[in-house]
């Protein structure tokens, strides 16, 4: 397998590794809580964890959606879990200011859809020498992530993680096309399935983005099934409640049991044909 960061490489043997975590930092109590229930499950399970939530927001469609409680402040707060609960953390970043910044209080740095392409915030993301997780744009085929990974490389980095996070359908829909996963582990670095995003419902006419959270099971399973390296579910205890994307969040409670069918998939396409 592909290293994915120095912290897992001994860990991570022929599972899937699982990036998962709420939306954005709400609270230092929900981040808290919802980092050790997943913790524990994935200890239970032996599937390596790395744990996500944005720090800020920075690409919502309504002026008045919640952008994030304060960028240091949350970004302590990603910290602490790092430091108490020795997971490894994820956080995306918006502009090349904000790598080397960021990169002071997580382990993963996570490129939006959206900024894939920007040739100076892989760069600066790739100067900080942390582990780069790219989201393939919506507007991107497989193929085309090669050139991503070359300014990465150019620029000095090679501890690169890429993410399928569904293709454009019309306005309002993403399609996930599963020959993108084998198509860009030719790059030789992990692959991750974006769950949840995947399942999104963009550009609503209420401003708010919408989901489908109810095939959750579906794309995961698939995904496992076509052999991706990383599962990227973001959940939470009420995504009711959350205050980002809970439209196509997963409910807490539900993560334990899809993870042990997972499990049973990635097992059953590693037995000798």
């Amino acid at each position: 397998m592909y290293p994915i960061i120095p912290h897992l490489q001994n860990t991570y043997s022929n599972n899937f590794f699982l990036i998962a975590g709420p939306c954005v930092v709400e609270s230092h109590e929900l981040v808290m809580e919802t980092a050790s229930v997943i913790k524990d499950i994935c200890s239970k399970l032996t599937i390596p964890f790395i744990f996500k939530s944005s720090y800020r927001k920075a690409n919502r469609s309504r002026i008045d959606s919640y952008t994030g409680m304060g960028n240091q402040k949350a970004l302590e707060i990603l910290a602490e879990v790092r430091q108490k609960l020795s997971v490894q953390t994820l956080t995306d970043i918006h502009s090349p200011d904000e790598a080397a910044f960021a990169a002071d209080y997580v382990d993963v740095l996570q490129i939006p859809a959206f900024l894939c392409r920007q040739t100076e915030i892989l760069q600066a993301a790739a100067a900080t020498g942390k582990c780069v997780n790219i989201k393939k744009g919506q507007f991107l085929s497989a193929d085309s992530t090669r050139f991503i990974v070359e300014k990465m490389r150019m620029a000095g980095n090679d501890n690169i993680m890429l993410t399928e996070r569904g293709t454009t359908f019309g306005y309002h829909d993403l399609i996930v096309d599963f020959r993108s996963i084998p198509i860009m582990q030719k790059n030789k670095v992990p692959v991750v399935l974006d769950v949840t995003h995947s399942l999104q419902q963009p550009n609503t006419t209420s401003g708010v983005t919408g989901g489908m959270p109810g095939l959750i099971d579906v794309i995961a399973s698939a995904g496992v099934a076509a052999g991706t390296d990383g599962v990227f579910i973001e959940t939470h205890p009420d995504p009711s409640k959350a205050l980002s994307d809970g439209a196509n969040m997963l409910k807490l409670d539900k993560l334990e049991a899809l993870l042990h069918k997972l499990i049973h998939i990635r097992k059953a396409i590693l037995l000798p044909s």
